[in-house]
């Protein structure tokens, strides 16, 4: 398990609840440096409560979210800006709104009152465009895109805002199969250049493909947390998901591919 103390993202007996509903439950994880981790499990287990709670944007009822070793409720709100991004699974953007107008607004953690616009906000709207391949399409307006398009403007915005961190909920919800391996691929590519990426994932077959580590909840706990292929067995998909199947390994990557899936009988 990753070390919370050295972690840059972590929860240490971490309780969120909405209103007297408990959701989360006295939750310790940790997100590995570097690297890509997906949140999965079923309906209602509190996978974007917790992503919520990790991003700042849901206040404990118990515990702590450390950003950097430091309790994030006690550090100013720009700079948990300048460290942190956060892509809600809802996304909302004026009519007529061009993806480079979107990705601009990332800049504003960086921007102090009556600041002109830099060549540094320049640079990095540039670049922010160039990584999520759609600096093409800079001066379209979003409601002119395709989802997978629109998604990585979406994302393009995030990368502007020059975090080290990134979280993304449901990045692929409602995507297609192309336009869903167009955005994962997106997401790996900024892992290799160093961020840090957590993700919530319904589908498990891709966050086994496509990350790096695994948390799997139910019911506001973590039944299991590592490596994919460490982690996911049948015993653990039968836990989450009230399915039995088949394992096999993907030859190319080593993460698990599930394979003759029933529901079992209750």
């Amino acid at each position: 398990m990753t070390d919370t103390t050295t972690a840059p993202l972590s929860a240490r007996h971490l309780t969120l609840a909405h209103g007297e509903h408990t959701i989360i439950h006295e939750l310790d994880t940790a997100l590995p440096a570097g690297q890509v981790t997906a949140i999965v499990g079923p309906n209602g287990c509190g996978k974007s409560t917790l992503l919520n709670g990790l991003a700042r944007i849901h206040k404990p009822r118990g515990g702590a979210v450390l950003l950097n070793g430091a309790d994030i409720h006690a550090l100013p709100a720009r700079e948990v800006a300048r460290r942190l991004a956060l892509l809600p699974q809802e996304t909302h953007a004026p009519e007529g709104l061009t993806v480079a107008d979107l990705v601009r607004f990332g800049r504003h953690p960086h921007q102090r009152w009556l600041q002109q616009w830099s060549e540094a906000d320049q640079r990095a709207l540039e670049q922010a465009l160039a990584a999520a391949d759609v600096a093409d399409l800079a001066d379209r307006p979003l409601d002119t895109l395709s989802g997978g398009q629109r998604q990585r403007a979406w994302i393009a915005m995030s990368i502007a805002q020059e975090t080290p961190l990134l979280l993304l909920d449901e990045p692929t919800s409602a995507l297609d199969l192309g336009h869903q391996i167009e955005v994962f691929e997106l997401i790996r590519s900024l892992a290799g250049q160093g961020k840090t990426i957590a993700m919530v994932v319904h589908d498990l077959a891709s966050a086994c493909r496509y990350a790096d580590h695994l948390i799997a909840m139910r019911e506001g706990r973590i039944l299991r947390a590592g490596a994919p292929a460490e982690v996911v067995t049948t015993e653990l998909i039968e836990a989450l998901y009230g399915v039995t199947c088949d394992l096999m390994h993907d030859p190319a990557s080593g993460s698990p591919v599930l394979i003759n899936l029933r529901r079992v009988a209750r």
